[in-house]
């Protein structure tokens, strides 16, 4: 069985998409990020870099190791046991796998970024604005390539479009209308009904309010690894203040 090591984030949710659209067997641990345990000495050994997914398939052609980086584990997926959804060779494989490495390489960046600077350090206009224009930028690119194929790798539906699926759907949330981009807003709704969506939908769920639970128990020495600040000394500010958007869910 595949054990998946993650939280309510894009990059599990895309992981999950994957395991229910090839109905795999699969379990999954919560990693309690809020709380600082992705950077324990257990995790650490799944991922020196500290962050989900993660899975596990001790019986796959993975053997014993971890497979960490989403875009990693979706290729092993699809070759492993979901060939219909990375083609083996030819124009639609590298069209499949270029989609899916924008969307590692560019799409979760700025996004993840945007929201970091806007929700988190509103101290930072430059940054906020920098990655607000990229994020449009990512969406708008997504727009044009969904203009010219229904899906992302072209014809058939592959795992670029399960890797961008769970930050497209996000499009209203960061600023951008559904007249900016018609073609992103026809994808999104039509995955969004496939039944394997659902499912992983509900797992999403699960783990959300796991993390919401974390979010309330969050000592401020959790939080303040949870934010990193023991890879690096921050200031003395920094370290004492908490964010605003986290200390609202804290009180919620």
């Amino acid at each position: 069985m595949i054990t998946l090591y993650g939280m309510s984030s894009p990059n599990v949710r895309k992981v999950l998409i994957a395991l229910e659209e090839m109905g795999l067997e699969y379990e999954v641990e919560h990693v309690a990020v809020f709380r600082g345990r992705h950077f324990e000495p257990e995790f650490l050994a799944l991922n020196p870099m500290a962050k989900v997914p993660v899975i596990l398939d001790p019986d796959g052609p993975a053997g014993s190791g971890p497979i960490f980086e989403s875009g990693a584990i979706l290729i092993y997926l699809a070759e492993s046991y979901g060939a219909q959804f990375l083609p083996a060779s030819g124009p639609e494989r590298y069209s499949a796998l270029k989609w899916l490495f924008m969307q590692v390489a560019n799409v979760g960046p700025a996004i993840g970024n945007h929201n970091h600077f806007s929700r988190i350090h509103e101290d930072n206009a430059y940054a906020a604005t920098r990655f607000r224009r990229m994020t449009a930028q990512v969406f708008r690119a997504l727009d044009t390539r969904l203009a010219e194929t229904p899906y992302l790798g072209g014809e058939a539906y592959s795992i670029a479009d399960m890797a961008a699926w769970p930050w497209g759907k996000r499009f209203r949330r960061f600023g951008m209308k559904d007249e900016e981009c018609p073609h992103l807003v026809e994808w999104v709704d039509r995955i969004g009904r496939r039944p394997a969506i659902a499912k992983a939908d509900a797992a999403i769920k699960q783990l959300g309010e796991l993390d919401s639970q974390d979010v309330r128990k969050a000592t401020p020495e959790e939080t303040a690894m949870f934010m990193g600040h023991h890879i690096a000394a921050p200031s003395a500010e920094e370290a004492g203040r908490l964010p605003s958007w986290w200390k609202g869910r804290r009180e919620a």
